[in-house]
């Protein structure tokens, strides 16, 4: 299947695997992989080192200065998320990171601040990038817009799931609310909040395999670009 020099953007919930199959997707087609929550959660991971927030509350005067000299945010050998050059992909991923994520990337400059970086990324095309505001924000004249959704249930599984896989097993309840808050402050915050893009596709993965969403888009790619195998 040969696609056209396009950008993917893939929304939606937390821990719906917008990323697994963003991940796939690039692989697949040939295309770069961009995460942008992982540049949210290394901001977030660097506000955290400089002291910069306090129980809920960012210092958003000393955030804002401190950026200036953040180091640079940038994907490593196997797409994993550096600080400067400092990996940080096991970090940012923490529970203790995910619970401080939403304050600040819902502050209107650290967006613009993270957007600046995916603009620059994506500007020749060829691009998969997965996040919650990439088809509406980001980039809303993206070709290809694909809106992801799960039950409550099915994400908290499988973020309980993942961080066992990474040695920080952490009780179901405490995932659950985590997750209904970073999906209240987002689809709520005052700048490009979480929303569905009106022109984009909507996958329901709750019950479907890595194959079968594959297997979903490749009929979307057909219809919407009229390619043929």
């Amino acid at each position: 299947m040969v696609i056209p020099d396009i950008i993917i953007a893939i929304d939606g919930y937390s821990a719906t695997g917008k990323s697994t199959l963003a991940k796939e997707i690039a692989r697949t087609l040939g295309f770069t992989y961009l995460d942008s929550g992982a540049m949210y959660r290394a901001v977030t991971l660097f506000a955290m080192e400089k002291g910069l927030i306090k129980g809920s509350k960012v210092d958003e005067p000393a955030l804002r200065e401190a950026l200036s000299s953040c180091p640079d945010i940038h994907f490593g050998e196997g797409n994993k998320a550096y600080l400067g050059e400092r990996c940080v992909e096991k970090e940012i991923r923490s529970m203790k990171v995910s619970s401080k994520v939403s304050p600040v990337a819902a502050l209107a400059f650290v967006r613009a601040f993270v957007d600046e970086k995916l603009h620059e990324a994506g500007s020749k095309g060829r691009v998969v990038m997965d996040g919650r505001d990439i088809g509406t924000a980001v980039f809303p004249d993206a070709q290809l817009k694909i809106f992801v959704t799960a039950s409550d249930e099915v994400r908290a599984r499988r973020r309980f799931d993942e961080l066992v896989q990474k040695g920080t097993p952490t009780p179901m309840e405490e995932v659950l609310t985590n997750l209904k808050e970073r999906d209240y402050i987002d689809s709520h915050r005052e700048t490009n909040p979480l929303r569905q893009a009106s022109d984009a596709f909507v996958l329901d993965n709750s019950d479907m395999t890595l194959r079968e969403e594959l297997t979903w888009l490749q009929g979307v790619l057909q219809g919407r670009f009229g390619i043929l195998q």
